[in-house]
């Protein structure tokens, strides 16, 4: 069966182990980092309706029916989606499968009327600094300082612009 990508909620039970083994990298990563309540409290900090159409999107990759990988946007500004996240299966790292999720949020984001992304990763994170350096973001800090007193590392991306309806938002 080939992967396929589905919207969905962070809320529905599809998601809730890709949310919960998020959450608990989070606390093993993070630990004490977070404000009270841990990791659980920064998994909540949204609701969940920030990342649903018009104005975001939560979606999936399953395979064989099974999340595999994940991410999220929602409205940053105007112009801009901010993408959240972003996980993939500890059982199926190291297939590529964060960079197709951040190639389809970029896609969706763009269909969505979006010309520019801004994420944020932990300085505990260099998997993802670096996935986001090879897929052509800017890092908003110093690469060369020392990541652990900066703590939240932002990045931004320029996105396509489509022409015509494709450049409206789309409505659920």
């Amino acid at each position: 069966m080939a992967d396929i990508f589905i919207d969905a909620k962070p809320t529905d039970e599809i998601a809730r182990p890709l949310v919960e083994q998020l959450t608990d990298e989070y606390q093993r990563r993070y630990g004490d980092f977070f404000e009270k309540g841990g990791a659980a409290v920064e998994m909540n900090r949204y609701p969940a309706e920030r990342f649903a159409a018009p104005d975001g999107a939560f979606i999936l990759l399953l395979r064989d029916g099974q999340p595999i990988a994940g991410g999220a946007f929602m409205r940053y500004d105007e112009n801009t989606a901010e993408f959240k996240r972003m996980w993939t299966d500890g059982d199926h790292r190291r297939q590529g499968l964060a960079q197709r999720v951040l190639a389809e949020l970029e896609n969706r984001a763009a269909l969505q009327g979006y010309s520019k992304v801004y994420l944020t990763t932990g300085f505990r994170q260099p998997e993802a600094a670096a996935l986001y350096l090879k897929s052509g973001y800017t890092a908003l800090f110093d690469l060369n300082a020392d990541l652990e007193t900066i703590q939240t590392l932002p990045f931004t991306k320029a996105l396509p612009v489509f022409q015509g309806e494709r450049n409206e938002r789309l409505t659920a």
